[in-house]
């Protein structure tokens, strides 16, 4: 089995056909056959079927194609890293769920470099978004939170994609609404006097499990609740329906305006807010820059 092998292999799981994978590999439709054939004969089973649909992967073959897409990730991140010429620019992703704290994070950070010399990336998406780009490298960092619902099948979910979990600062729970809201004024908010107001939560799509929720209390029993897909959607919600949502308090004026406001939720649930990254791959000098910006928020 060789690296080049690997490459074929996921190149035409990608493609889903054979035609298509050697054209983008510049080799010939049958030096490709012959190499998967090869690769399946030394594994000893089929990674792929052919079928009238085109090419589609084994059970056997969705496994292995788990661990090649690795390999040659990781190739080419070391390539990319060792090998490439030094004029290249270096690169910086990090994957968030909607915390305008890491976004303003990321800005200070961006700010600090030339753009001729690096290239930035950032993902402002859903918790299981997250956890795949940072499995696939297509993010180096991925900030997220935990508690005591979430922490258990959480780190489950990251042990399983050879990620781990590293706690950045502990915070309590807070009201996060718009300041004209009647009970923007109020020291402490209880969670029964929320009942008539829309509950405001991030739509998490297929991966739609409360424990991939991005507001803790996810499985309490609310009488009102709009799902939403970005933060801008959530902020008018906020303002045109006296909506709220629940947060960590941390919040970012530069990004949201101050037309918003954040109020201690009487309650002794506890989050933690930290960052998932590659199991045993050393950071990037970006990546711990950006994580020293973001104790700064504690």
């Amino acid at each position: 089995m060789t690296l080049n092998q690997l490459r074929y292999a996921v190149t035409v799981a990608n493609a889903k056909s054979m035609n298509k994978a050697a054209l983008h590999l510049y080799i010939s439709q049958p030096a490709l056959s012959g190499a998967i054939k090869d690769l399946e004969e030394d594994l000893g089973f089929e990674i792929f079927s052919r079928t009238s649909r085109g090419i589609i992967p084994t059970t056997e073959g969705e496994e292995f194609l788990s661990y090649a897409r690795q390999i040659v990730e990781m190739t080419g991140l070391l390539e990319e890293r060792f090998i490439a010429s030094k004029q290249s620019r270096k690169k910086f992703s990090v994957s968030m769920q909607h915390y305008s704290f890491a976004v303003q994070a990321f800005i200070e950070l961006a700010g600090r470099y030339s753009m001729d010399e690096f290239e930035f990336a950032v993902h402002e998406t859903r918790t299981y978004e997250v956890i795949t780009n940072v499995k696939t490298f297509k993010s180096e960092l991925g900030v997220l939170y935990t508690d005591s619902f979430n922490e258990t099948a959480l780190l489950k979910v990251f042990r399983a994609n050879e990620l781990e979990f590293t706690p950045l600062f502990d915070c309590g729970i807070s009201v996060y609404l718009s300041s004209s809201h009647p009970l923007a004024e109020k020291k402490k908010i209880k969670i029964t006097d929320l009942a008539e107001y829309p509950c405001l939560s991030f739509e998490q799509g297929d991966m739609n499990s409360f424990y991939f929720a991005e507001e803790v209390m996810s499985t309490y029993d609310y009488k009102r609740i709009i799902k939403a897909d970005d933060r801008a959607t959530m902020l008018n919600l906020m303002d045109g329906m006296n909506g709220y949502t629940l947060c960590s308090g941390i919040i970012c004026q530069e990004l949201n305006g101050g037309s918003y406001v954040s109020v201690p939720l009487d309650t002794k649930e506890r989050m933690t807010i930290g960052y998932i990254r590659r199991r045993g791959l050393p950071l990037s000098k970006l990546a711990s820059e950006y994580i020293e910006i973001l104790k700064t928020y504690r």
